[in-house]
């Protein structure tokens, strides 16, 4: 584990969690909660990270909320929990509420347009199967194939994405598995807002992720809460403090739970 930023260490944000009239935590899922796989559809759970969310949302102190790039269709099924926690998917544009409740934002059609010409490019390259299609977003996976090959087809895509990107009004970005279009105005740091918003200012949240997508959400958080950037190599980030999978993560985990189950049971 290392402080980034000195706002807490985690026995003092532990204690301010447990004075807090409100909690919520939020975790992205892929490289956070589940190690990276070639085969986006066989990610597992760390070990013993189901017991722990089960926990947490048997319990009900905190509000378990997860926030991916995945499309939530996609996702529920890997996530091997008692119940479904709220999910916000596609970088923050769908939701996926805990009655089952569902909303998608809209995209405008030049984005869409201009997701549909990446997706025949993507045809065109025979790469649409690596391809991740989810609401106003479009992902090229390159986990799995040839280090050479995929530096190769990262480089033709920056340079193909990035002019379809201009021309449609498109964010392109370079993630750890790929290069990924999305239509703006929406990212993950509107989950977070959109939570504290619902919970109000004594709302103490915590954000876990691990690429560069995260960063968003790192940014919107405010001096109460604490941002952990949770992966096994250290880069740049917003974040306040960096641990590693899994061990680092699964102790942070059973600390939060700890003060559910105490706060439960007094």
């Amino acid at each position: 584990m290392r402080n980034l930023t000195g706002k807490y260490e985690l026995p003092g944000f532990f204690e301010r969690l447990k004075q807090a009239e409100s909690r919520a935590l939020l975790l992205d899922f892929d490289g956070t909660l589940a190690p990276f796989h070639p085969d986006p559809q066989a990610v597992v759970l760390y070990p013993g990270l189901a017991d722990l969310l089960n926990g947490l949302l048997e319990r009900g102190k905190t509000r378990l909320v997860l926030v991916t790039g995945r499309f939530t269709a996609s996702i529920v099924p890997l996530l091997t929990l008692t119940r479904q926690p709220e999910i916000w998917g596609s970088h923050g544009r769908e939701r996926l509420y805990v009655d089952g409740k569902y909303h998608v934002a809209p995209i405008d059609e030049r984005a869409r347009q201009g997701l549909e010409r990446a997706r025949q490019w993507a045809g065109e390259h025979h790469l649409l199967q690596k391809c991740d299609e989810k609401p106003g977003c479009l992902a090229l996976n390159l986990r799995g194939l040839d280090p050479v090959l995929a530096q190769k087809i990262r480089h033709i895509a920056n340079q193909d994405w990035n002019r379809i990107a201009g021309e449609a009004g498109l964010s392109f970005q370079e993630t750890d598995g790929g290069l990924e279009l999305r239509a703006p105005s929406r990212n993950k740091g509107d989950a977070v807002s959109t939570v504290r918003s619902e919970m109000g200012s004594d709302t103490v949240i915590a954000y876990l992720g691990d690429d560069l997508t995260d960063e968003d959400a790192f940014r919107v958080l405010d001096g109460n809460d604490l941002g952990l950037l949770v992966r096994p190599a250290f880069r740049p980030t917003a974040a306040d403090i960096w641990i590693r999978p899994p061990d680092e993560l699964r102790a942070f985990l059973e600390a939060w739970l700890q003060i559910d189950t105490a706060e439960k049971t007094s």
